[in-house]
């Protein structure tokens, strides 16, 4: 088996860090100055290692390989969520490089490709899954044309057109050229952390299910309004939100979880009663018929709440995502990997977080692995992984790809 190169991995993930250092972490949005200049750094990254690497008209990078056998597709996203960590995305990118280099520089392997991909917005500055959607064929240009940041204001075309990339082609995938997709992730939660375990390979990227619940009461003063005459629109939904939590303890699986994620109450002034509350609410599972009977348990609260309340409750369904199964057989490589290198040490589990896997599984067989997250922190400035598993991790990984890649 080829045998990855430590310091070029950490040197590499260090360096991709000072493109918009923030305290212990970074803060690059997408196509922001520092996305843009991590892009053409990692495109010459690319490069160095032999690959033929274009970014496109969507900021995607693809680096091909000139290897003649078997080959398969790796990578994941360099932008960052605001003021957050330095691996989320990047360390899936170096994994993916890593693989690359010590594959091709492995006599025994050498035959052997991995093509690495970019893929752009993975964390939705401008929208959702930009780059992966647009590598699987599924991304109108009329999207692009509309997608804003949500941030700044700046359209994604602006954008695109101020880093040099608009009009370009954009990349997308020829399935025949591969045998499979792998990508790597920090876990961003505390199993294997409580476990004591090194690495996870992933069984499915859960489904995301999106709501939005409004109520409508009436505005008045909230001095002189009394308990019985008030239609309080902020009370009816603090009150139906906990009777949801309370109802999802029964219905919900053993990995569910709920969170509201925003409450916007009009006019949301400290003396006037609201008249309208509005709550964005959020299902995350691996099994459809779960994430129903959830659903089903919502729409009952709501409609009780509606009916005892003084105020009039709805709840809109927003989007429904499908769950992406992660390949058997890519996971028996994985795990066959995992053990080899460290025997014991491995498990399989669900990702909590939606990943660009999830859309290269439509067109392709895929495989994730994950590595620690120290206390189970993501998207914070103090996301962080031990260099010891990164660097275990990096080996596992490239591994994997080789045993997938010599099986039949």
């Amino acid at each position: 088996m080829p045998r990855i190169n430590p310091e070029r991995v950490l040197s590499d993930l260090r360096t991709l860090a000072t493109f918009g250092a923030y305290k212990t972490g970074v803060h690059r949005p997408t196509l922001s100055d520092q996305d843009v200049a991590a892009r053409e750094w990692f495109a010459g990254r690319m490069r160095e290692a032999g690959l033929d690497a274009e970014i496109d008209g969507v900021a995607n990078i693809l680096g091909r390989s000139r290897a003649t056998g078997r080959k398969a597709l790796s990578g994941s996203h360099l932008e960052s969520q605001n003021h957050a960590g330095w691996l989320d995305g990047a360390l899936g990118c170096v994994y993916a490089l890593e693989a690359a280099r010590a594959i091709a520089e492995d006599p025994a392997t050498a035959d052997l490709g991995v093509d690495v991909a970019v893929f752009c917005d993975e964390e939705g500055h401008f929208g959702s899954f930009m780059g992966s959607r647009s590598f699987v064929g599924v991304l109108d240009e009329s999207e692009i044309d509309t997608a804003v940041a949500r941030a700044t204001g700046m359209t994604m075309r602006e954008a695109l057109t101020r880093a040099g990339w608009n009009g370009r082609p954009r990349h997308l995938i020829d399935p025949s050229r591969y045998d499979a997709f792998f990508e790597a992730h920090i876990e961003q939660g505390d199993t294997l952390e409580h476990s004591g375990r090194k690495i996870g390979v992933v069984t499915a990227i859960v489904a995301i299910w999106q709501y939005r619940i409004t109520v409508l009461g009436e505005q008045n003063h909230a001095g002189t309004t009394s308990m019985t005459r008030r239609r309080d629109a902020g009370r009816e939904m603090i009150q139906l939100l906990a009777s949801i939590d309370a109802r999802f303890q029964s219905v919900a699986g053993e990995r569910s979880v709920w969170t509201t994620g925003r409450i916007d109450l009009d006019p949301g002034e400290k003396s006037i009663i609201p008249g309208q509350a509005q709550a964005l609410f959020q299902l995350r599972d691996a099994d459809p018929a779960v994430l129903a009977r959830m659903e089903d348990a919502l729409r009952e609260e709501v409609a009780k709440a509606d009916d005892a309340g003084r105020c009039d409750i709805s709840v809109e369904r927003l989007s429904a995502s499908t769950p992406a199964i992660m390949d058997a057989r890519l996971q028996d490589a994985l795990d066959a990997a995992a053990e080899m290198n460290a025997p014991g040490m491995h498990i399989r589990m669900p990702s909590g977080a939606g990943h660009d896997a999830q859309w290269l599984a439509r067109k392709l067989p895929a495989a994730m692995l994950f590595v620690p997250s120290i206390g189970g922190i993501s998207h914070h400035w103090t996301e962080n992984t031990s260099d010891e598993d990164i660097v275990l991790g990096s080996q596992v990984f490239a591994d994997a790809i080789v045993e997938a890649l010599r099986r039949n």
